[in-house]
């Protein structure tokens, strides 16, 4: 994380918080006097959350209504919560639309999100700052965090380890280029229609895993070694986003394809080892 900004620190001031303590946050919040949040820290990834569900509870909720707390006593009036397709858990309305009934999650992570989104719309309803909940779809791209699945695949399949694949290879994810989000993310902040807003950022297309491993593997130039696994329980058959709403709303405009931006990834990824190599 801290070579990920090393191109930019002088423009930074980088604080060190956990957001599960309440008091340093508010202090941060008091000493930078600052105009707007986006909230992007949280414990991400559905597996892990099964296995830790007090630990995502206390980071994504928690520390969550300690970011609204401090906004709200600081005067903070635009605030952004990335939240996350696991919301839409195992919906059968395709494409997911926003002004679906969110019912039943399939993990504790996607609950954690759900929680989230319920905090800051009732932060906006009771403090009026504006809170727009994003729910980003499967972000990809250079810098992505290691253990996510195109990073893992692709280091593997190139260092000619195996990969885990869960399932037949069927499932379905909306994959969103880094981009994309950022420019999603930015013109949110900018919004000025309702108070509290919710908007899916996507690709607005789904691919199939076994259609992206065959993907990475053109990209690296190698085949995959796959160890094939039964489906693991939280993990959603596919995610895919109605994005009408926030294109005609906030003008986001997803120009990446998976086409376009798994290359790039993998052409960082190649850059990235070579670099590593030569020091």
């Amino acid at each position: 994380k801290d070579a990920n900004i090393a191109g930019f620190a002088r423009d930074l001031t980088v604080c060190r918080v956990d957001l599960r303590e309440n008091d340093s946050v508010r202090t941060v919040f008091r000493r930078e006097k600052l105009d707007a949040v986006v909230h992007l820290a949280a414990r991400a990834g559905v597996r892990p959350s099964i296995q830790s569900p007090r630990l995502y509870y206390d980071t994504n909720v928690g520390g969550t209504l300690h970011l609204l707390e401090a906004a709200r006593v600081t005067g903070v009036q635009r605030f952004i919560f990335a939240s996350s397709s696991s919301v839409y858990g195992a919906s059968k309305t395709i494409p997911f639309s926003e002004e679906e009934h969110l019912t039943q999650t399939l993990s504790p992570y996607g609950a954690t999100k759900i929680a989230g989104e319920f905090l800051s719309s009732t932060y906006s309803h009771l403090y009026q700052m504006r809170v727009i909940a994003l729910r980003y779809f499967t972000v990809y791209g250079p810098r992505q965090r290691p253990d996510l699945a195109i990073h893992q695949f692709t280091r593997r399949i190139y260092a000619g380890q195996p990969i885990d694949q869960f399932g037949d290879g069927s499932t379905r994810r909306d994959y969103t280029y880094i981009d994309d989000i950022i420019q999603g993310t930015m013109v949110a902040l900018d919004y000025d229609g309702a108070l509290y807003d919710v908007f899916n950022l996507g690709e607005n297309q789904t691919v199939q895993l076994k259609d992206l491993i065959s993907a990475i593997e053109n990209a690296v130039g190698k085949k995959a070694k796959i160890n094939r696994l039964a489906e693991q329980p939280g993990d959603m058959p596919r995610t895919y986003a109605d994005i009408s709403k926030a294109r005609k709303l906030l003008g986001y405009n997803p120009t990446t394809k998976l086409s376009e931006g798994l290359p790039k990834f993998v052409e960082w990824f190649l850059r990235t080892q070579r670099a590593s190599r030569a020091d």
